[in-house]
């Protein structure tokens, strides 16, 4: 069974653990920055497909009838 030689030391393992938080926190970032771009219909590089029924039935609740 392999094992470690050495214990890692305490300030490696904080580096490490920096840069692995780091990178989720700006993947986590992105995300966000995403879907509020989609809730304000605002999104340029992210296509969606809208629910056809409920935009047809707002065109069909006009006020004029037609």
């Amino acid at each position: 069974m392999a094992v470690p030689k050495k214990r890692t030391s305490k300030a490696k393992t904080k580096i490490r653990r920096s840069i692995w938080k780091g990178k989720a926190n700006k993947i986590a970032l992105k995300a966000f920055s995403l879907a509020k771009c989609i809730l304000t219909n605002r999104s340029k590089s992210f296509y969606y497909v809208i629910n056809r029924e409920l935009a047809d039935s707002s065109e069909s609740d006009s006020p004029d009838g037609k």
